[in-house]
């Protein structure tokens, strides 16, 4: 491409960012997070066309990491680049985990590998592996080449755990004393170790010679007992942990159950080789929910707005696909009755209606049901009372829905017959709907299936075929 054309092409972006921006003012909707408003983003654009360098980082250090990541987010991929070029070796190690989706490989891409590497040094354990694991090969084996050799084999050890395990998860640096000692002596060293313990911490792990957790004490605790005060009278002698194997999944649902702030990580032999804090667990709780929330809606994990363009639609498509087959299983359903629909012209047009409310229940059901698995607030010691609670509610749903429906259809079309088939085909499918809403997640579940994912299927299926067959064949056995 030659400068001209590259000129003509960053004027077309820079036009179609404005138009956007004018958009987003007559419809009064926000461009992005509060801290970055109008005036500070004009700001920041002139310093970037200017290559003010200074100025950019003064303007990028006045908010938070969080914000110079979404800012990174909404530029378009060669806005950005320039951007991460102008901020150089200024830019903030937290920004590094903060970004995500393209943004993330533009950055990743453009900041040389000596500038990670100095930004992993920086940071808790537990950021620096979210950062080392997001590299190329390559390019990960180099940054980890330049670390010290103590921040090397933490971050190692770290990774040789599974992919979204707690070992992933946790971070290395902790406080962990004897029982014997006292408060006084634990606050002493506290102030005098300050460099070789974590910034932020929120219990003391109090451990055997072998270094297994025998119990915690909170830090307000300690602050608030005399001296003299043995750490062994003052701790929690039954300790919450969780195992470095563990799923982080599984890891978040004790913090939200037992209210935990941190806990700490043990591996296969007992031994404390790590801590897990609350902030941590908040991002895998909002990584999860939207995870299940893209499943249920057919859409794989990188069909995010800032993802890649061809990643969302090879995600998208596979969903598509299946559930084109299963739009054809329906067809053929219709297609055995062809003869019955062409006898009378109602059918046709009642028919969607059956589908589409079964459709609607099932989704209903399926997504409490869906939830309630992901909560682990269903189990087989209530999954029964829970089935049939669900199935009296579509019970008495579709009880109502059939009377109005075919009522309507009477008056729509003259004929008891057709009103009360059609009313019969209604309520047998919400019904229908319901267990299965139900009842599929629950058995995808048994099998180790993510219910999330493959749930909707399922359900759709069985509420069109059941629809279409169920009215089609009361019609064709009462009305023909």
């Amino acid at each position: 491409m030659t400068q001209a054309e590259n000129n003509n092409e960053e004027s077309k972006v820079e036009a179609l960012d404005d138009a956007v921006a004018i958009a987003a003012d007559i419809l009064d909707i926000p461009q992005t997070d509060v801290h970055l408003s109008r005036p500070f983003m004009d700001e920041l654009q002139d310093a970037v066309k200017i290559d003010d360098s200074d100025r950019i980082q003064d303007l990028l250090g006045e908010i938070h990491a969080a914000d110079v990541a979404d800012l990174l987010e909404t530029l378009p991929s060669s806005k950005r680049v320039k951007l991460i070029g102008l901020i150089g070796d200024q830019l903030d190690p937290e920004v590094l985990i903060e970004v995500e989706g393209e943004a993330q490989d533009d950055l990743y891409e453009h900041v040389p590998n000596e500038q990670i590497a100095d930004a992993v040094t920086e940071l808790d354990t537990d950021d620096a592996v979210y950062i080392i694991e997001e590299l190329d090969r390559s390019d990960r084996e180099e940054v980890l080449g330049a670390l010290a050799t103590d921040d090397r084999v933490a971050i190692e050890e770290n990774l040789s755990y599974p992919e979204d395990s707690a070992g992933r998860l946790m971070q290395r640096d902790l406080v962990a004393l004897p029982e014997f000692w006292t408060v006084g002596q634990t606050i002493d060293f506290l102030r005098s170790a300050a460099p070789d313990i974590p910034d932020d911490f929120y219990d003391l792990f109090v451990v055997d010679p072998s270094h297994h957790p025998v119990g915690t004490l909170p830090l307000s605790r300690l602050m608030r007992t005399k001296r003299p005060v043995t750490i062994g009278e003052l701790m929690d002698a039954d300790p919450f942990l969780i195992d470095a194997n563990a799923d982080q999944e599984d890891a978040a649902y004790q913090f939200t159950k037992y209210h935990l702030i941190s806990a700490g990580v043990v591996d296969n032999s007992g031994r404390l080789v790590g801590v897990i804090t609350v902030d941590d667990v908040v991002d895998v709780i909002g990584d999860e929910a939207e995870e299940d929330l893209l499943a249920l809606a057919g859409v794989g994990e990188e069909s995010g707005l800032n993802e890649n363009f061809f990643e969302i639609t090879k995600g998208r498509f596979t969903w598509l696909f299946v559930n084109l087959g299963t739009a054809i299983l329906a067809s053929i359903v219709i297609g055995a009755f062809d003869a019955t629909i062409e006898q009378m012209v109602a059918l046709a047009v009642l028919m969607p209606i059956v589908a589409s409310m079964g459709g609607n229940a099932g989704t209903q059901t399926m997504t409490v049901a869906v939830r309630a698995i992901a909560t682990r607030e269903i189990s087989s010691t209530n999954a029964l009372r829970v089935m049939m609670r669900e199935l009296a509610a579509a019970s008495l749903n579709g009880g109502a829905l059939s009377v109005l429906s075919g009522v309507v259809a009477y008056f729509w079309f003259g004929d008891f017959i057709l009103s009360v088939v059609f009313a019969v085909a209604m309520m047998v499918n919400i019904f229908v709907a319901g267990f299965s809403g139900m009842m599929i997640p629950i058995t995808l579940h048994k099998l180790e299936i993510d219910p999330a994912i493959a749930s909707s299927v399922f359900v759709t299926t069985i509420t069109d075929v059941v629809g279409f067959f169920g009215f089609l064949s009361l019609a064709a056995y009462f009305l023909l």
